[in-house]
């Protein structure tokens, strides 16, 4: 009896530990966000087509955003794309996740490459980046361009579903190099 005791008390006492150590590392993943929340530095801006607010990375530059992903709120969340328009002309474009309209991860997709990692300054990957960052930008921006893709697609766009199947296949490869 003792023993069964003993082993029903190790078991809580796991849980228990097992409880604390979700919550530390859920308030811990979500620290940069809520700092990014609080930046009154943060130049939000607005898709022109549906209202949806968000900031966008400063490598997108300064051309008309347009985001491609859920809205919920009025504020660009979860995983797609912002897409810069200069004029009639597809500009810079950011892959990945944004929570409350603030980017978390991804990658930036510039003409000499892409720029990848979490959002901090202002920007994508604005700092030197360690390996599992760079890793979780690129799987990050894989996701979001099949969800663009997939977007597409069921707007029976099958051009554009097909080109941003073709920059998942992009992003995949930067991952099978890691």
């Amino acid at each position: 009896m003792q023993q069964l005791e003993r082993s029903t008390s190790r078991k809580e006492g796991s849980r228990a530990g097992l409880r604390a150590a979700i919550a530390v590392a859920i308030v811990l993943s979500s620290a940069p966000v809520l700092v990014a929340a609080q930046d009154s530095s943060l130049k939000w801006s607005q898709d022109p087509a549906t209202g949806c607010r968000f900031v966008a990375p400063a490598s997108l530059e300064t051309a008309p955003t347009y985001w491609t992903g859920a809205c919920p709120a009025g504020k660009a969340s979860g995983v797609g794309m912002l897409r810069a328009r200069v004029g009639a002309n597809a500009g810079y474009a950011f892959y990945g996740e944004l929570r409350d309209g603030i980017p978390v991860i991804g990658a930036v997709d510039l003409e000499g490459g892409f720029r990848v990692g979490r959002f901090v300054a202002g920007d994508i990957g604005a700092r030197d980046t360690e390996w599992q960052e760079r890793h979780d930008g690129f799987e990050t921006a894989l996701r979001a361009a099949r969800a663009v893709s997939a977007h597409y697609a069921g707007q029976k766009n099958a051009a554009s579903a097909r080109y941003y199947t073709s920059i998942a296949k992009k992003l995949e490869t930067q991952l099978e190099g890691d």
